[in-house]
């Protein structure tokens, strides 16, 4: 919806100039994309910098300024460009990327890179006329799947703690998505898409299912699983302004019910199969850019009332053409595609819970103990309340207690030359480090085994560099004294000395319920 406002003249050529119109959709999607992205960067902790956000904008509204300029030989205002460059910048972030680098410059170009690649399809990929995809859908999947997880990676489900900020974001992804969906007569495939979402990770959920996530430092398992995804602002955000793209959806009102209900469905199966939030989010906005392309078998076999009726559509009318025959034909193929439907589901999710059951059932158990007096009160920076857990002074104490019970398993592990203990207390590149101290222990026949005394803990959410997403770390800043005592071959006590310490040990849930130790720096 525009109108020429003026025209512009250059030389012997006059080029109208199409400026935006206030009824346009597009523009009050954006502006709500937008206004996410202020609440978001300001009071949410976005890892995402302004001049990302405008670079991802300006590269997609100047290449669709330029190309509709080629086709049309008018200057419209680029409110699909536009909107494009908002919605990938909202959705992308760079891996290392902390909160309040407002001003940052880090990794402008890979904005500017997927938002111009996105908006170039709108271009590039057509078909009757329209284009097949999405353009900041498919820019993303593309973005996640070729430059990878240890560069860019996806918003995450979950944003913060519910407070004023998060009901207000709450609010405007909700109001603004219904009155814009409605205003499209687009309400009814949004609110089936969350419904059969809600419906498959109520199965997938039931099943067993567990995610890790940089959010939560704990696995995200069962209800608190289908809770998080089923009020994630992120699959707000996807269902109002992603998949009712009016240009790449079917035009019939009963093709679009039926292409949400089985996207829905489809993107349950597509997050199914994975245990990272990553994976199931590049898993949820894929399922989007496989189904695109299928709208027009929609609109073929479930067109309009008067429309030539064919597909699915004649099938439909025949089984309930007779009254009782129909009702219990009709039912029986709902019964048919809701069982198909959850057999689906379970056998999509079935490796990730196969693998979970061995991990917890190859675990040994703990095989010291600690006496909890013997620890120091923990300081706790602020950064770790931004988690989804409750940090209380209970929490912090089984942290403090888990973390000296995995130092003193691995100084047993040492003495013992037992390698299946290790299992238990140390996972990444610390497994990595112990395993390859024990084995050199075991081939000279001379094990040092580090015995740890804090007098000093401070605790703060660990931000690595250079990784993708994974379950949340929390790092231990710890002094006090420590102990290293020499053992020989038959595990007897040959010598030990003493010495100051300061160190710096991340903890993680990599599997299970126990935290492990999977980063260790000495002397910091």
């Amino acid at each position: 919806m525009t109108a020429v406002s003026r025209t512009l003249k250059l030389g012997d050529r006059t080029i109208p100039v199409i400026l935006p119109d206030r009824r346009d959709a597009r523009l009050h999607t954006a502006s709500v994309i937008i206004s996410i992205h202020v609440i978001g960067i300001a009071a949410l902790g976005f890892r995402v910098s302004m001049p990302q956000i405008l670079a991802a904008i300006v590269t997609a509204g100047i290449i669709d300024v330029a190309l509709t300029l080629r086709q049309t030989g008018k200057l419209v205002w680029p409110a699909s460009g536009m909107l494009t460059g908002s919605g990938v910048a909202l959705i992308l972030r760079l891996v290392g990327m902390d909160s309040g680098d407002y001003w940052s410059w880090a990794g402008w170009h890979w904005f500017a890179l997927v938002a111009g690649f996105s908006i170039l399809t709108k271009y590039v990929i057509r078909f009757r006329g329209n284009h097949v995809f999405n353009p900041s859908n498919v820019g993303l999947v593309a973005a996640f799947l070729l430059i990878g997880a240890d560069v860019v990676e996806p918003l995450d489900f979950w944003w913060a703690p519910l407070g004023f900020w998060m009901i207000l974001a709450y609010v405007l992804i909700i109001g603004g998505g219904v009155l814009i969906t409605r205003r499209l007569d687009l309400l009814e495939m949004a609110v089936t898409y969350w419904v059969v979402l809600a419906a498959g990770l109520a199965v997938l959920a039931a099943s067993g299912h567990c995610m890790v996530a940089a959010w939560s430092p704990t696995p995200v398992c069962d209800g608190r699983f289908w809770t998080v995804l089923v009020t994630s602002p992120e699959i707000l955000v996807f269902l109002f302004f992603m998949i009712t793209d009016p240009k790449t959806i079917p035009s019939g009102r009963g093709a679009r019910v039926v292409f949400a209900a089985g996207l829905g469905l489809l993107s349950v199966m597509m997050i199914a199969p994975h245990v990272t939030e990553y994976a199931a989010k590049v898993g949820l906005l894929a399922s989007l850019t496989l189904w695109s392309p299928l709208r027009g078998l929609f609109d073929r076999a479930l067109p309009d009332a008067g429309g030539r009726r064919a597909g699915i559509a004649t099938l439909w009318d025949r089984i309930g053409s007779r009254p009782l025959a129909g009702v219990f034909g009709r039912g029986l193929v709902i019964g048919v595609v809701l069982v198909a439907a959850v057999v689906g589901i379970l056998v999509a999710g079935s490796p990730v819970r196969d693998q979970a059951l061995a991990l917890d059932r190859a675990a040994p158990e703990v095989s010291v103990e600690v006496d909890p007096a013997s620890l120091p009160d923990v300081a706790v920076d602020e950064s770790v309340h931004g988690l989804d857990v409750t940090v209380d002074d209970e929490f912090v104490d089984l942290l403090s207690l888990t973390l000296a019970e995995n130092l003193a398993i691995e100084a047993e592990a040492m003495r013992t030359a037992d390698g299946s203990l290790l299992a238990v207390s140390s996972g990444g590149t610390r497994l990595d480090e112990m395993q390859a101290r024990l084995d050199t222990a075991v081939a000279t026949g001379e094990r040092v085994a580090d015995l740890f005394t804090f007098t000093e803990m401070a605790v703060a959410l660990h931000e690595p560099e250079g990784e993708g997403q994974t379950s949340a770390g929390l790092v231990f800043s710890t002094a006090g004294e420590l102990t290293r005592v020499l053992f020989d071959s038959s595990g007897e006590e040959v010598s030990r000395s003493s010495e100051p310490h300061r160190a710096r040990f991340v903890v993680r849930q990599l599997a299970g319920d126990r935290w492990l130790l999977v980063e260790s720096e000495q002397g910091s």
